[in-house]
């Protein structure tokens, strides 16, 4: 028998200067669904669903790695948010359309996905991954 865990839920706040353009982007465009929203005198939040939750943790020699497979270059801060999508390069075509900057088209990495990354709303970068299983490079 396993012990529930004590985290149940990973929650990215994020502080968007242009509100309605970031939701518009992520709910809209990205497409994902809306849990809750609510609002105060000073302003409003909206809760989207992601899909499941992790939290992964790197060093900063991988983190250089990462964004050399990834980009060709070191361009992360300190925190990148990794959404796993059906078709990367769909995806990548659908959020750039929107507005978001691409700053690497979808690229096979050695850990067999393909990746694109993104500058998107509320000052966030983006990896867009594929899992590619086990199709072949």
């Amino acid at each position: 028998m396993s012990e529930e865990p004590a985290v149940r839920e990973l929650r990215l706040v994020v502080t968007a200067p242009d509100y309605d353009e970031a939701l518009r982007f992520y709910r809209d465009v990205l497409g994902l669904p809306e849990r809750g929203a609510f609002s105060s005198p000073d302003g409003r939040v909206t809760i989207l669903e992601a899909g499941r939750a992790t939290l992964e943790l790197t060093d900063p020699g991988h983190a250089a790695f990462i964004d050399d497979v990834e980009v060709g270059r070191r361009v992360a801060g300190h925190i990148r948010v990794a959404l796993q999508v059906d078709d990367a390069t769909a995806a990548t075509a659908r959020l750039s359309a929107a507005g978001a900057e691409v700053l690497a088209e979808p690229t096979r990495t050695p850990w067999n996905s393909l990746n694109s990354r993104l500058n998107a709303p509320g000052a966030l970068q983006l990896t867009l991954f594929e899992e590619l299983g086990d199709r072949a490079p």
